[in-house]
């Protein structure tokens, strides 16, 4: 039995960046094409195979604890971030800004598409999702630099638009313009009624 099904629409890769100093801004540098290796791309910040644990998973591991990084890519959605800045009333907020790698157009929704989906681009090269990227305060600092007095409005404005983190399953190169195959997990949702919890009581 097939654990997938393919997406009946492909979105197309619009952008693609690289954040390579880290310490100054995380602001995305632009590029036309990377090579994602299984450590997912060479000059970004997040490559490597495995990552210092931080703050997003202390409820499980102490924060600079070696684990695996299944955080190698952020990617995002053209349709948010153009939400994104209406809601916070400016212009434009552009991928490089909220330190992003890869920004596709075409899917409704994309930061809570189902983890474990892939993307599959035109060389062969795939992604598997991990889980939606919440908003923080460094991208806020980006666009305050811009838009003064705009930037505190970003982590509401950007909820559940923010993209989502992935890892390389599959080396090969990504284009600017490249077609980009979705395989979404066959599997009925996860209901946490049954517990008595639900995310909102944890925000």
């Amino acid at each position: 039995m097939k654990n997938f099904y393919e997406l009946d629409k492909m979105p197309t890769v619009e952008w693609i960046g690289s954040v390579e100093n880290p310490d100054s801004s995380i602001k995305s540098q632009v590029k036309d094409q990377v090579m994602l290796k299984f450590g997912g791309i060479e000059s970004d910040s997040h490559f490597g195979l495995t990552r210092p644990s931080c703050v997003r998973v202390e409820d499980l591991y102490p924060v600079k604890t070696p684990i695996r990084n299944v955080r190698q890519l952020s990617i995002v959605a053209i349709e948010e971030l153009e939400l994104i800045a209406k809601d916070m009333g400016i212009n434009d907020v552009g991928p490089e800004l909220l330190g992003a790698n890869i920004a596709i157009k075409g899917i409704d929704n994309f930061s809570l598409i189902t983890p474990s989906t892939r993307l599959q681009f035109a060389s062969g090269a795939t992604v598997t999702i991990d889980l939606i990227n919440h908003p923080c305060n460094f991208p806020a600092q980006e666009i305050e630099k811009l838009f003064q007095g705009k930037g505190k409005l970003f982590k509401a404005a950007a909820r559940n638009r923010r993209g989502v983190t992935a890892w390389v399953e599959r080396e090969g190169s990504v284009s600017v313009g490249d077609s980009v195959k979705v395989f979404i997990p066959m599997q009925d949702s996860w209901s946490s009624h049954s517990s008595g919890q639900s995310y909102s009581e944890f925000n």
